[in-house]
């Protein structure tokens, strides 16, 4: 897989600015995450405030070369985007906030179900390690962290256990902030679900590079 120097360079540079910054509680004393509200499916949500939000990350076109067809999502945890290949070389690119330490997963799945405002179950394992959490979070409630849409990924009919979904922290896209989840904002979840039909192809890579032809 071949990708473009200047939007490898984008995603350090992003990363940079926000150490230097001092983080997102610094950011957040500057500007609100958050820029009123709007109604979705009868929900009322709270609208992300992307003046407030580094321009590496909002969605954008870029050029792209890979051999992967037309329609595949293809997810850089390393620089924190995702990129869904459209036509023409090129690709939607989303910043999305990926697993911390110990939740990373890589590999290839599909998108085998999707919902609206999903409910929140939480897994097992996490009530191991958060006990107190709720049995479920109904979908459209405030304090649902999986927000207006889920996309859900399968690997050989199996249900991964990994969605693409919304957030309630703008502020953790561009970090390592998840249990394994590729987390987005809200209207790029959105944006996602209505071209990504059923039977999407997903790839997890830890660092697109990895897969580009060495040069030189």
């Amino acid at each position: 897989m071949e990708f473009t120097r200047r939007d490898l360079l984008a995603g350090g540079a992003a990363m940079a600015a926000g150490t230097a910054l001092g983080g997102p509680a610094a950011a957040a004393a500057k500007k609100s995450w958050f820029a009123g509200t709007a109604v979705d499916n009868n929900v009322t949500w709270k609208r992300t405030n992307f003046e407030a939000i580094d321009p590496a990350w909002r969605r954008q076109i870029v050029k792209y070369y890979s051999s992967e067809p037309a329609g595949t999502v293809v997810v850089d945890t390393m620089h924190h985007f995702l990129y869904l290949i459209v036509e023409n070389q090129t690709a939607v690119r989303y910043g999305v906030g990926v697993g911390k330490e110990g939740f990373k997963w890589y590999g290839r799945a599909n998108v085998a179900r999707k919902a609206l405002w999903p409910r929140w179950t939480p897994p097992p394992e996490m009530h191991e390690r958060k006990p107190g959490l709720p049995q479920y979070i109904e979908g459209g409630a405030p304090d649902n962290p999986l927000g207006p849409r889920a996309l859900y990924l399968y690997r050989d009919g199996a249900d991964t256990g990994y969605r693409f979904h919304g957030t309630l922290e703008p502020w953790s896209i561009g970090t390592d902030a998840s249990s394994g989840c590729i987390r987005m904002f809200n209207e790029d979840v959105m944006d996602l679900y209505q071209r990504c039909p059923i039977g999407t192809a997903v790839q997890v890579l830890p660092h697109i590079a990895d897969n580009a032809p060495k040069k030189g």
